[in-house]
């Protein structure tokens, strides 16, 4: 079944799992340690939030190598963010930390969605909206 290209950036199901991804992380780690504030929290705050952004900003750049470099600047952020998390986990952070467990699925699900499309979709472009 062949589905309709996004029109708003809102639909690609790859911004809707990060910015979810986000919210959970912008939720969890208001538990975290006052002394994290501009530490930890912060960086994995920004991380997270350079992931759905760059998906927005790569989805109106015209040319297909302006959308491929702001999703690949998405799978650095990406890559940031799970080594906050491995930190997070690491500095015993778990105790406030529930979202370990969680994130490791979504995290993956996103790489998986910015590195390569499905095979039906092959040489279309990577911004397609969800089936209904």
């Amino acid at each position: 079944m062949d589905r309709e290209p996004a029109r708003r950036f809102e639909d690609l199901i790859v911004w809707q799992k990060a910015h979810a991804l986000v919210l959970t992380i912008y939720r969890t780690t208001e538990s975290f340690p006052r002394t994290e504030t501009y530490g930890l929290t912060s960086q994995l705050r920004r991380s997270a939030v350079s992931i759905p952004a760059n998906i927005a900003e790569g989805f109106r750049k015209r040319g297909r190598s302006d959308k491929a470099r702001f999703l690949n600047i998405s799978q650095g952020s990406l890559e940031e963010t799970r080594y906050y998390l491995i930190l997070a986990r690491d500095l015993v952070l778990q105790l406030y930390f529930p979202l370990g467990a969680t994130a490791g699925p979504v995290v993956t699900s996103l790489g998986e969605g910015l590195m390569a499309p499905p095979p039906e979709r092959a040489g279309k472009s990577p911004f397609l909206i969800q089936d209904a």
